[in-house]
């Protein structure tokens, strides 16, 4: 019987062991199978060096080509393994996956070390992961920390290793692994930690990007550069263990030396930003590939001009500004005073009353119908329909030239523009220009009670700077992919004339003169300036918008709530604001002297019956209380409307006096209220459709 126990217990052993081999082979078996079939499943080479799956990159540059702010991860070039310095390589393997050259994909060691830490601690404290195990997670996985997620985690290990060489995989890995700050790969965080390409990083540059891996929201350089610079130390007494580097070179070497590239501002840029990139659906085809987005923004004058809005507007008030180009191009766009307190872009969203800015369409129409700055008008009392107009000053002048009124903003002088002209005229010039809100045609209306945007006045502005031809704002100037194809190119839209040449430059005339000797005097900035302020009732809102050397730049300020704000008008704060802003601006654009006169056609040099009935169109001359014509020297202290009068400037009267060849046009009859306004005008005054697009 004694000796029958032993026999017992060697034959439970043996049978123990048997089922032991049995389950371990068919773990292996199974293992084996497992890596088989994740090997066939798996993408090929050229499948996983696209990165799509880790989301679409848009880095949105400024004019200059700096970068104003990169959406989505951000990726740089794709550097092949002969491409990537040695440097790199051998710090990511010392601090990551030492034994990455001799395993198989997984580390038996390296899981015995964290099972050895994890009963010693307690907790998970270091994972046992290795490169291509990180790989397998980055590229198939979640980061969640389960024995099922580690499970797969090996087996797809194990396909990489089988399917892929080491020196693919430490390419893939460095080329797709995260680093913080959006950059995924080595190249994106070189340059967006050091500012330049991966294929030339120094030792020092290297160990920091490496350092990223454990923790990159902890330890990236633009989140906390010392502890960056401190765990690439790490980093180098690591490589000198593994005998990558020498004592002596690790010593040599300083990551406090290292130049970090500082990020660019998330501030009032991405006002701009936030209205350029919606309009890409309209640009390009939808693509996931990684694309840059170069812009007309001058980081420069964004600068300036968010220095200005910061410095002149009240406290408790908002302000915007916007700045467009001779050829449209927005330079400079503030929606506000802190991006980070409010995204909503005052510059392009808020609709606000413009005051007396909105007496531009005003005198243009004036200008248009004939009249001439030098023409004076009577400053009096006048009431129409039941309102009655007062200045500022709750005086009134007396005789004053149109000059003169537009300059000192008289309102009760806008006003019998308006009722000559008719309102619906005043309204159908501001259409012309680019305003789209629904325009108020009561008597009102002349002193800017309709709700507009900053950049639709400002747009309005700058096509009189062009001498009357349309000016349409735009953001971007072309898209390419990361590999440098065009996928779209910026080209001038058609451009429209709005208003005869001499009619702009007569407008220009009083705009200047508003800011030499008028409510504009705060706007001057040493060179020529033309512009108009204004304020809102019980100031509420301050306006300015002008232009000088080419570019045109419109200033708004107020409370988003529309309370009062005591002492701002428009060639105040916004008017100093605008100086500011322009003195940088401009400052290295040439001088360039307003033309404030242009040819004038026969018809007005000459208007006789004779020249008057060759415009076919049964003009007949706005004229004064005493038959007197106006825009001829008179003073017409009260206008009379003519019936049956032409509508307003047409596209093909203009080709027409501007000898320019285009084909006729049908032109729809008159509208039966609509004043005198140009002797040979075809367009109605009251229409629905957009002013800038072509008419039937």
């Amino acid at each position: 019987m004694a000796s029958a126990s032993p026999s017992r217990f060697r034959a439970i052993l043996v049978t123990a062991f048997k089922w032991i081999l049995g389950i371990g082979l068919l773990s292996i078996v199974g293992l084996a199978v497992a890596v088989a079939v994740a090997v066939t499943q798996l993408p090929d080479y050229r499948e996983l060096t696209r990165r799509s799956d880790l989301g679409q990159m848009i880095r949105v540059r400024a004019a200059d080509g700096s970068l104003l702010v990169s959406m989505g991860p951000s990726f740089g070039r794709w550097l092949p393994y002969a491409e990537i310095p040695q440097t790199m390589r051998t710090a990511m393997i010392s601090v990551e996956d030492k034994r990455f050259r001799s395993h198989v994909g997984v580390d038996p060691i390296g899981m015995a070390r964290s099972v050895k830490v994890r009963i010693e601690e307690g907790h998970w404290k270091q994972g046992g992961s290795t490169i291509t195990q990180q790989l397998a997670r980055n590229i198939f996985l979640t980061n969640s920390k389960t024995f099922g997620r580690k499970f797969k985690e090996g087996v797809l290990a194990l396909a990489l290793e089988s399917k892929f060489s080491k020196d693919q995989i430490l390419e893939l890995y460095l080329n797709r692994v995260y680093f913080g700050g959006g950059a995924y790969g080595i190249d994106a965080a070189s340059r967006t930690f050091f500012g330049h390409g991966a294929d030339h990083l120094s030792l020092s540059e290297a160990a920091i990007i490496a350092g990223l891996v454990k923790a990159p929201s902890n330890y990236s350089p633009t989140a906390d550069v010392q502890a960056a610079r401190g765990r690439a130390r790490v980093v180098l007494d690591q490589m000198v263990q593994n005998g990558f580097v020498t004592a002596d070179a690790a010593a040599r070497t300083d990551p406090a030396t290292v130049r970090i590239q500082p990020t660019p501002k998330q501030n009032s840029a991405r006002y701009f930003t936030d209205w350029a990139l919606p309009q890409l659906d309209t640009l390009i085809e939808e693509t996931s590939e990684p694309i840059d987005v170069w812009t007309t923004l001058d980081p420069g004058m964004q600068s300036a001009a968010d220095r200005a809005v910061n410095a002149y507007t009240p406290a408790g008030a908002q302000g915007a500004l916007v700045s467009i180009d001779r050829d449209g191009a927005v330079r400079a766009m503030v929606g506000g005073r802190d991006y980070v307190s409010s995204i909503y872009n005052r510059a392009t969203q808020a609709q606000r009353q413009p005051g007396s800015s909105w007496k531009l369409f005003v005198y243009l129409a004036a200008l248009e119908s004939g009249m001439k700055p030098e023409d004076t008008v009577v400053d009096e009392p006048v009431t129409i329909d039941g309102w009655t107009p007062r200045n500022s000053t709750r005086t009134y002048a007396g005789s004053v030239s149109l000059r003169e009124a537009f300059a000192r903003s008289i309102n009760t002088i806008s006003a019998k523009i308006g009722d000559a002209l008719g309102f619906g005229t005043i309204a159908d010039m501001a259409r012309r220009f680019g305003i789209t809100a629904n325009i108020s045609t009561y008597p009102s209306m002349v002193l800017g009670t309709t709700d507009v945007r900053l950049i639709e006045m400002t747009r309005a502005f700058a096509s009189v700077q062009s001498g009357g031809i349309s000016v349409m704002p735009y953001a971007i100037r072309k898209v390419v992919t990361a590999d440098g194809r065009l996928l779209y190119q910026h080209q001038n839209s058609e451009q429209r004339v709005l208003v005869a040449p001499w009619v702009a430059a007569e407008m220009t005339d009083l705009l200047q003169t508003a800011v030499m000797s008028g409510t504009g005097r705060a706007a001057q900035i040493g060179r020529p300036v033309a512009g108009k302020t204004g304020t809102t009732t019980s100031n509420k809102d301050g306006w300015f918008i002008g232009f000088s050397s080419g570019l045109t730049t419109g200033v708004w300020m107020g409370r988003d709530d529309a309370k009062p704000i005591a002492g701002l008008q428009g060639g105040t704060a916004p008017a100093r604001a605008f100086s500011d802003f322009m003195k940088i601006a401009v400052a290295k654009r040439p001088v360039e002297q307003f033309q404030t006169e242009a040819p004038i056609p026969d018809w007005q040099l000459e208007p006789d019956e004779e020249a008057w009935g060759s415009n076919e169109v049964g003009y007949e001359p706005m004229v004064d209380a005493d038959g007197n014509p106006v825009g001829q020297g008179t003073n017409p202290n009260n206008f009379e409307r003519q019936a049956e009068q032409p509508a307003q400037v047409d596209q093909q009267w203009l080709d027409e006096v501007l000898d320019r060849n285009q084909p006729s046009r049908q032109v729809p009859p008159p509208s039966n209220r609509q004043p005198a306004t140009d002797p040979r005008t075809t367009q109605p005054s009251d229409r629905s459709t957009d002013p800038l697009q072509p008419r039937p």
